[in-house]
């Protein structure tokens, strides 16, 4: 038997600001783009992986739902609760270099941790924690 990951879903709360930053920042190609009833999920993901996939999400993706309930979950989105995404990269340091340079919100600047890896930390434009590590 084997399992692989296929897709995560990361909230965004506006896909004009976060698609800049997963396309052209990080490098991630744009898979697919899909508007339903007010809503928009784009798909983006590695070159080097066709078979691993980001979808970009409203932070609620239920037209039903109450509004205090998607008013709820656009907060705790802001304030960076909802997911991470971590990421390798071959150089954690021209990755940090790049991401910044761009404006990304540095959340950790390249360390070298007590576990054996070199990493760093943003923020997206929703406010969504990735990690970058070599």
């Amino acid at each position: 038997m084997s399992i692989n990951i296929a897709q995560c879903f990361i909230a965004v709360h506006d896909h004009e600001q976060a698609l800049p930053f997963y396309r052209d920042v990080l490098g991630l190609e744009v898979r697919n783009d899909v508007s339903y009833e007010n809503m928009r999920w784009v798909t983006v993901g590695p070159p080097n992986q066709p078979d691993v996939s980001i979808v970009l999400e409203p932070p609620l993706a239920d037209p039903n739902a109450p509004a205090a309930d998607r008013e709820a979950m656009s907060e705790l989105l802001a304030k960076g609760f909802l997911r991470a995404v971590n990421f390798k990269t071959d150089d954690v340091d021209a990755t940090f270099e790049r991401i910044q340079a761009a404006g990304g919100e540095v959340l950790q600047e390249p360390f070298d941790q007590p576990y054996g890896v070199r990493d760093c930390a943003f923020r997206d434009p929703s406010g969504n924690m990735l990690r970058f590590s070599q």
